[in-house]
């Protein structure tokens, strides 16, 4: 009898155990926020929020306000709403609320790198190295080049006649885009005098071969993240995994010309730091996919709305035309192509601001902490809440702020000029009659904000300037919806459309 008294009651306990580590005995004390843990242990809404994160972000928001904690697969997330708590959770010591203990786990469980300690510091430091300053104006220039090997390398030569060519437009940009910046960072085709030729046709091939293997983990990458790839699904990711690693081998890339210091510096810091070669190699990958995984599809997003709006284009495409006659350059048949340069493009307000315009209604990034001890939160209402050491506070910048009409009248109309005044000057936004600082968080924020981000807006407008510069631009159908966008990507950075458009474009003169 007594025997199955003990096993009872250690059933019990053990039962009572997992309920209390599946969240089923958390209840909300008085100084923190809002609690809902749904309906299904420890999963809680992780259906719900895999299935449309944005669309449940507003559910919970209409319901318990600004502030509000879930449950989401095991984790209490707390979303923060209100724009001016943003300040204090992004700027807070990292001691209380930490970034790299969410990404970590990310990027192992994406790229299979595990990051050491000195990551952040080693690509912060060569960031600004390389990025930023004389080294962004190296690196811009590298990219143009590139760029100028992928789109126009038949323009000078008189190869390209001037008749529509009609492509789809996703497709293009992304293709494009990411080409020139893997060559630009990870090096081209050794050669020497005659042979530069030969060089290029083959950085041309390779890139395009490397660009379709990582559109297909492009596309796995969302339920790579979440852990919910179906086995086939799993057994491609892992090829492709594989074959990147092989691809973005030391010994192989160390064979290439033009390597940019931002690669070599990191793999040197890394080798410095004890990281083994196989998983330098990895972090490679991640840097790849960090670099290039958004600037295409946003180039994509800012030409089908500067097609879909004639004011716009034509703004832009004058102040294209207006800057690189000040500087001295044209667009003409049998020319040279145009040669932009970092100071040209710190010359165009209105493109900086259409192309801010986009990133706010594509751009829709989640930024995640660790709450590592118990951290006080005072809202803009004066409330203050306590954040539970042990739970993940989490920012969505495209709802709180980026799609808000409070702060964006109309926000869901695509206004070129929304972000500059009238002299060429960047506006200020308000919410209830105060400066907002953060009105605008496509990169991030703080200690965690993307360190390549002047790159990547260089990257964007070369290739837009060239394409305005040098090609009168249209939509097949002119009709033409905007693209819905794909919501399985919601938190990873720019959005893709559920379905391509067809345009079409031939030179300009």
């Amino acid at each position: 009898m007594a025997l199955w008294v003990i096993l009872l009651c250690t059933l019990i306990a053990s039962l009572l155990g997992g309920l209390y580590v599946l969240g089923a005995f958390r209840r909300r004390r008085p100084d923190e926020p809002p609690l809902d843990k749904g309906t299904i242990p420890w999963l809680g809404y992780i259906l719900d929020f895999r299935k449309d994160s944005s669309e449940f972000l507003k559910r919970m928001q209409r319901k318990h306000g600004d502030i509000f904690t879930v449950l989401i697969g095991g984790y209490y997330f707390t979303f923060v709403m209100d724009p001016f708590c943003f300040g204090a959770i992004v700027k807070e010591a990292r001691s209380k609320l930490d970034f790299r203990t969410f990404a970590s786990k990310l990027v192992m469980q994406v790229f299979g790198y595990k990051p050491i300690e000195a990551n952040h510091s080693i690509i912060h430091t060569s960031s600004t190295k390389h990025l930023m300053g004389d080294g962004l104006t190296v690196m811009t220039q590298a990219t143009m080049e590139n760029f100028q090997k992928l789109m126009l390398f038949n323009v000078s030569s008189g190869e390209e006649k001037r008749v529509w060519q009609e492509d789809s437009l996703f497709q293009y940009c992304y293709n494009i885009v990411f080409r020139a910046g893997y060559l630009a960072l990870y090096g081209t085709e050794p050669h020497q005098g005659a042979d530069k030729e030969k060089a290029n046709e083959q950085d041309r091939i390779h890139s395009n071969q490397v660009f379709h293997e990582f559109r297909k983990y492009d596309r796995l990458f969302p339920r790579l993240a979440y852990a919910v790839l179906p086995p086939k699904d799993k057994m491609e990711a892992e090829r492709l995994k594989r074959l990147f690693w092989s691809m973005l081998s030391i010994n192989k890339t160390w064979q290439k010309d033009n390597i940019s210091g931002w690669i070599s510096d990191q793999d040197q810091l890394l080798a410095q730091n004890g990281v083994p070669e196989y998983m330098r190699v990895r972090f490679r990958f991640m840097l790849l996919w960090a670099s290039q995984g958004n600037t295409g599809p946003t180039a994509f997003w800012l030409l089908l709305y500067l097609m879909k709006h004639p004011e716009a284009m034509k703004a832009v495409k004058d102040e294209v035309d207006r800057v690189s006659r000040e500087n001295g350059q044209e667009a003409k048949p049998g020319g040279p192509p145009i040669n932009v340069t970092r100071d040209m493009l710190n010359q165009t307000p209105l493109l900086d601001s259409a192309l801010e315009e986009t990133l706010r209604l594509v751009a829709a990034p989640m930024l995640v902490r660790a709450v590592l001890q118990d951290t006080s939160l005072k809202t803009s209402s004066g409330r203050e809440y306590t954040l539970r050491k042990g739970d993940r506070v989490a920012l969505f910048p495209h709802i709180s702020v980026q799609m808000n009409p409070e702060i964006h009248p109309e926000p869901h109309e695509f206004k070129y000029n929304r972000f500059v005044n009238p002299d060429g000057t960047k506006k200020d936004f308000y919410k209830n009659g105060k400066r907002l600082k953060y009105f605008n968080m496509p990169w991030g924020a703080g200690v965690s904000i993307c360190p390549g981000r002047f790159f990547a807006v260089a990257e964007m407008k070369l290739f837009v300037f060239l394409m305005l510069s040098h090609y009168d631009l249209e939509l097949v159908n002119r009709e033409e919806e905007i693209p819905a966008i794909d919501i399985s990507r919601w938190g990873f950075g720019t959005m893709q459309p559920v379905r391509d458009v067809r345009f079409r474009y031939r030179l300009r003169f």
